[in-house]
């Protein structure tokens, strides 16, 4: 049986500052803070997750906040660019939006699509696209009303040192379908509304180096435990070596490096975030896991404290 994912379930990345990020992804974009929790394997960072008001798989976008990450270099071996979906008619609102924020945009297009391209504080590449797809997101905070809102993930620029490899792998193992090719970029679909539409360079790309600005890992689908199970098993089959199952408590977790040197998770969209915390109050308080509770003292002693505020510009 052919295993296929709907598409992205997260993506996580390097920053430096939770203010100044909580501040540009929910006070600029428009997303809710849906997770303060830690870095299970690094208490003292914050893992802060972002997404639609309820944060559904296919809208996620995590951060690491260090505030001593040195600057990484976007390159091979990870997502270069991450796309964020808008409502069609959409796009004028954003470009508005953006230059209200003296945020500098370069507008491009791609497979007869139009893109506003624009970084962010530490320089992580982002794009937003407006297509019919996807259902509309509820949550509005600041100037973002629900109606122009980002939906979630468009999808992704795939940056590989080795892009036949990361190619076949979309196509073989991950089960997407091979679009086509337009200038420097092979295009991959899911059968997912969100998150479902993936490009990869054509020519090998020089390694990239982590650090603020730079994404960690991107994160797919699976509909639950049952089939999470039978990913870890296809993608051993398939030659990877895949990690033995994570409890995230918000999801569990897989994670390999494929051939092109990005690093792959697979996770469950089940349990979800509502789990510890009631749905309205979702992203309010921090929330550790039990093993780390006793700790608790002494873990918030070392976060730097932040807040979700309405920004100047939409006061």
């Amino acid at each position: 049986m052919k295993q296929q994912t709907a598409g992205i379930h997260h993506i996580t990345a390097f920053v430096r500052n939770p203010q100044q990020t909580v501040d540009f992804y929910a006070g600029v974009l428009g997303l809710r803070l849906i997770k303060q929790t830690i870095n299970f394997d690094a208490p003292e960072v914050y893992h802060l997750y972002l997404g639609n008001e309820m944060g559904s798989p296919g809208t996620i976008i995590t951060f690491f906040p260090w505030k001593n990450s040195r600057k990484g270099r976007v390159g091979g071996g990870q997502v270069g660019i991450t796309t964020y979906v808008v409502p069609k008619g959409t796009l004028g609102f954003w470009k508005e939006r953006l230059a209200k924020f003296q945020i500098p945009v370069t507008q491009t297009s791609r497979f007869a699509e139009q893109y506003l391209q624009f970084e962010d504080k530490d320089g992580l590449q982002l794009e937003i696209v407006e297509r019919e797809e996807g259902p509309l997101s509820q949550w509005s905070f600041g100037g973002v009303p629900a109606d122009k809102a980002i939906k979630g993930f468009g999808g992704a620029i795939l940056y590989s040192t080795a892009p036949d490899k990361t190619a076949h792998l979309l196509q073989h193992v991950m089960g997407l379908e091979r679009v086509g090719q337009e200038g420097a970029y092979a295009r991959y679909r899911s059968f997912g509304d969100l998150g479902n539409i993936i490009d990869v360079n054509v020519t090998p790309m020089a390694h990239g180096s982590g650090g603020a600005g730079t994404v960690h890992h991107i994160a797919w689908r699976a509909k639950d435990d049952a089939e999470h199970t039978l990913w870890r098993s296809h993608v051993a089959e398939n030659g990877f070596q895949p990690t033995p199952i994570i409890d995230r408590q918000y999801f569990h977790a897989i994670y390999f490096r494929e051939e092109g040197g990005i690093l792959f998770e697979i996770a469950t969209d089940p349990p979800g975030f509502a789990r510890d915390e009631e749905a309205e109050h979702l992203g309010e308080n921090l929330m550790l896991p039990d093993w780390f509770e006793p700790q608790r003292q002494e873990i918030t002693a070392n976060l730097e404290p932040f807040e979700v505020r309405v920004l100047e510009e939409d006061l």
